[in-house]
Parts: structure tokens; sequence; C-alpha cells
């Protein structure tokens, strides 16, 4: 099962949570079903299973490939540093979401749109967490 989520950076909140898909749905295709709006002037960083994905109005990064037999230029491994040390911050909050066993879990109960009520259990408990954390 997958989700994809739009976080905040600054506030560590997560802003948007996806319906859940099977495992074999590529991210991609979940953002395109799903028709995620952004305010003008948004800044997307993005990993590669969003590559193509360019919605309007926003500024996307992703990391640069190393071309084959070639190494990237300095400004390149800058950038992918750049990007990297702000992904990094997603991944935590990603982990956050994970501190709920049932989310990384199997899910065995087959109930109608049950997995869909776990993982926003678990997002809301991780956006309660980080108010919580940086509201002092």
């Amino acid at each position: 099962m997958k989700n994809n989520l739009i976080i905040d950076i600054e506030e560590r909140l997560i802003r948007y949570l996806s319906r859940t898909f099977a495992g074999r749905v590529h991210d991609k295709r979940i953002c395109d079903e799903e028709d995620c709006t952004f305010l003008p002037g948004c800044v997307l960083f993005k990993d590669t299973g969003l590559q193509g994905y360019e919605p309007a109005n926003v500024c996307t990064y992703q990391p640069k490939k190393k071309p084959r037999g070639q190494d990237l230029s300095p400004a390149d491994k800058a950038e992918n540093k750049m990007i990297a040390s702000i992904r990094i911050l997603v991944e935590h909050v990603i982990a956050g979401v994970k501190r709920c066993r049932i989310v990384y879990e199997i899910l065995r109960n087959t109930t109608a749109q049950f997995d869909d009520l776990v993982m926003e259990i678990a997002c809301g408990l991780h956006n309660f967490r980080a108010t919580l954390r940086y509201a002092v």
C-alpha cells in the first residue's frame, strides 16, 4: 500500500494525504489521479518517483543523475546536495508517521477504506506531535 504526502518543510507538518493505492501503482500516476493543486510560487522537491510530474505555477527540483561514463559537474553536485538536505526533512516526517507500527506492517483488516483511515490517523498523530514539539 502507498500514499503520497505533501509536507510543509518549515513547520514539518503533513498538509496533504492522498488516498491509499496498491503498491504497484506508480507515484506519478497517483499524483495525476489525485490532481493536487499548489499555490502559485510553491517549491516542490520531488524524488525520482515523480519524474515527469510538473504541476503548473510550481518550481520543481529533482536530483540529477550522473551521465553514463561521466561525472556530474560541481554545480550539479552542489544542487543535488541542497536537494538532499531538504529531502531528508521529508524522510524524517515520513519516519514520524511510521512510528505507528500499524502503518508499516502488514494490515490484515480488509474492511473498505480502513487502510485510508489508519494512514489518516497516523498522519494526524504526527502533526499533533510536531505542533507540540515546535510550539515552544
